[in-house]
């Protein structure tokens, strides 16, 4: 297995939006209504949005390929671009899509790992993220990894409140 780790510029913003809403709906479709996903979508994913955090210099986005096919994608904040004030010893990775199809094959802890890296890099102690407390799978992969329980927050899609654990790794 080829793979290789790209840190995404603002060259990247169509290459980027592509793969979140793939990622994104193949993920959430058959949890969530129709009308909820297009309304999350087209608000988080618009050019404008990635533009705003590709251009935050808190904030991280790195590109995974698999044999030269791009598979998915990492974003990591720290300081004021975290979703919550977790202070400054902490790291927060927002996200880890992977594609369907190249699912279970390790990528997802490459990603998770090079979060690791970065905080390590970052000087930062902790690291965090929030999860939708019904994606099982991802939470399970969390914990394997290290990652506690240590709260929660809303989340909405479209107008309904979803419900994130926060989970927490000590480095």
């Amino acid at each position: 297995m080829d793979i290789y780790f790209k840190k995404c510029t603002i060259n990247d913003i169509h290459k980027l939006q592509d793969i979140s809403y793939k990622t994104f709906d193949e993920t959430f479709k058959n949890q969530n209504s129709p009308e909820n996903m297009k309304d999350y979508l087209e608000k988080a994913f618009t050019l404008k949005q990635l533009e705003k955090e590709l251009s935050n210099l808190s904030s991280q986005f790195y590109f995974i390929y698999l044999n030269k096919r791009l598979a998915g994608y990492l974003k990591v904040n720290i300081k004021d671009a975290q979703s919550e004030n977790m202070g400054e010893d902490s790291l927060e990775i927002e996200r880890i899509y992977i594609k369907s199809n190249f699912q279970k094959l390790g990528l997802g802890q490459y990603l998770i790992n090079k979060a690791f890296e970065i905080a390590k890099k970052e000087s930062k102690g902790k690291v965090w993220l929030g999860v939708w407390e019904k994606n099982e799978k991802a939470i399970g992969f969390y914990q394997k990894n290290g990652f506690v329980q240590t709260g929660e927050h809303s989340f909405y899609m479209g107008d309904e409140e979803q419900i994130d654990y926060i989970m927490m790794k000590t480095l």
